[in-house]
């Protein structure tokens, strides 16, 4: 994993800055992908560009690549740890983004996260009126 400096948060955006980066990591959440499988599901972005961000991927530690020794050998990409961290992350984001604009997601939850909320509502409600009340 490459060492990163400064602040943590930065660091962590970095990670998935890059037009497809969160596509690529919402869909190796359901499950491991061969390269082909993700061009399809991808199909807006050039074999090019897909496999230069699977490379920085890996090299962050979040996504790992796979090769079985068949003729021809077979590539498959599946999530890291780091990786399934960082999806949590993600979920918590959609979980924002749904409730502040508005905008319902599209590509479903993947099944490890099924019937979990990242965001504890009813906790941060109280944190913030906790806040509020302290002169």
């Amino acid at each position: 994993m490459k060492v990163k400096q400064g602040c943590p948060v930065q660091a962590t955006v970095a990670v998935m800055r890059g037009k497809w980066k969160v596509s690529i990591l919402w869909n190796l959440a359901f499950g491991p992908k061969r390269f082909a499988e993700l061009t399809k599901r991808l199909a807006r972005t050039s074999e090019k560009v897909l496999t230069a961000q699977l490379r920085q991927l890996e090299r962050d530690g979040v996504v790992s690549r796979t090769v079985t020794a068949d003729i021809p050998p077979k590539v498959s990409y599946s999530l890291s740890p780091a990786g399934l961290e960082l999806v949590r992350l993600m979920h918590g984001l959609c979980e924002w983004g749904s409730e502040h604009f508005g905008i319902e997601p599209t590509m479903g939850t993947p099944p490890f996260l099924q019937n979990q909320t990242v965001l504890n509502r009813a906790a941060l409600n109280r944190a913030v009126q906790n806040r509020v009340a302290k002169p």
